[in-house]
């Protein structure tokens, strides 16, 4: 029986029942190629484009979706969806995963790799009650934050890597995914006394795309998310005995326009890099689409690259994966333990952290 008319207008006006708005399919435009055991330090993922040759995805992906290469970025768009500009994202971690996944900066052709430091792959442990990485997690290609630029607003300089992405869609992804986002707002990190902008998108094709457009929505549509979110970056690298993070703004968010203008200042340092303009010091600007950079090479130069790894093996998961653990990390208020253990003092802002298995 077909539902009434009134009720068809009611659940159009509402977007229910209303297919989401079609993407351009750029994972489909893209391939990857594993090289390599997975949770292993000689695993590699590469990158191919719809010719099936070997690229950059740091800089033959174009950070603009569906666009030219050379296409402007607006200063201000409306929030209205048509006017949007979308942009590719590179996702390195899919949501609750722990492994951290990232573009290799400093090898040519810039495959996705998992970080290793003091020689152990790296894993982010599980936040109480977070688990993993809260979003998908990536970064936009052809920007990079550049080291020797002191950014006037935080007063740091940049963390030379690309601008990183957090990706508040309901699907989780997969890495080495190529997903066109629209970009809501961002919050600056600042890591280790270099700035570390975290722009907060949405893909396009989310069930919930056409009703989140600023920060603000996000606010509205995912209550405290942005506050899991600080949560997050602020805790993340405390269970590794290092201290807290703090933030720009006092952890505030800035708006769409606001990131915008920090991608449209990144991609610039990133020209710069790819053109002989900055030391990009150990950074790979080996690519093969970038027009007239001096670092653009030939197709076979590119397979050669890939060809020199082994191929991916079979093999069991790392002995030290342990994405079962997880950290609760605690701060104790002081006046209210006061009052519930009948006056017993507590030192303000005690910390502890320990294991817990569920």
């Amino acid at each position: 029986m077909r539902a009434p008319l009134g009720l068809l207008r009611l659940l159009a006006a509402r977007g229910w029942g209303r297919p989401p708005r079609r993407c351009l399919g750029a994972m489909a435009r893209y391939g990857t190629e594993q090289r390599g055991r997975p949770h292993s330090p000689d695993y590699r993922l590469y990158f191919k484009n719809p010719e099936g040759k070997y690229i950059s995805p740091f800089h033959d992906i174009p950070l603009f979706a569906g666009s030219k290469e050379d296409k402007e970025i607006p200063a201000k768009r409306s929030k209205t969806t048509g006017s949007e500009v979308l942009f590719n994202m590179i996702v390195e971690v899919p949501r609750w995963t722990n492994a951290k996944m990232e573009i290799a900066t400093e090898e040519p052709l810039n495959p996705i790799k998992q970080d290793i430091k003091k020689g152990k792959l790296r894993y982010v442990a599980n936040i109480f009650p977070h688990k993993g990485y809260i979003w998908n997690y990536g970064a936009l290609p052809q920007t990079w934050e550049d080291p020797s630029h002191t950014d006037e607003i935080t007063g740091c300089c940049g963390d030379n890597d690309p601008v990183d992405v957090c990706e508040i869609g309901s699907k989780i992804r997969s890495s080495g995914e190529i997903v066109q986002v629209k970009v809501l707002g961002v919050l600056a990190l600042i890591d280790e006394g270099e700035t570390d902008w975290k722009i907060i998108a949405i893909s396009v094709d989310d069930p919930e795309a056409q009703k989140i457009h600023d920060i603000d929505d996000v606010r509205k549509h995912k209550p405290g998310y942005l506050e899991a979110t600080v949560d997050w970056f602020r805790s993340y690298k405390v269970p590794d005995g290092k201290p807290e993070n703090q933030f720009a703004f006092n952890g505030e968010f800035k708006d769409k326009d606001f990131a915008v203008e920090i991608i449209k200042s990144t991609h610039e340092y990133w020209k710069a890099l790819l053109h002989k303009k900055a030391d990009g010091g150990t950074i790979k600007c080996t690519n093969v689409l970038v027009g007239g950079s001096p670092f653009c090479c030939g197709e076979e130069d590119a397979r050669s690259i890939v060809q020199s790894l082994c191929q991916l093996e079979n093999l069991p998961l790392c002995e030290e994966l342990r994405e079962g653990q997880w950290k609760i990390i605690v701060t104790i208020n002081v006046t209210t333990l006061a009052s519930s253990l009948h006056g017993r003092l507590v030192p303000a802002g005690v910390k502890t952290d320990f294991n817990f298995f569920p």
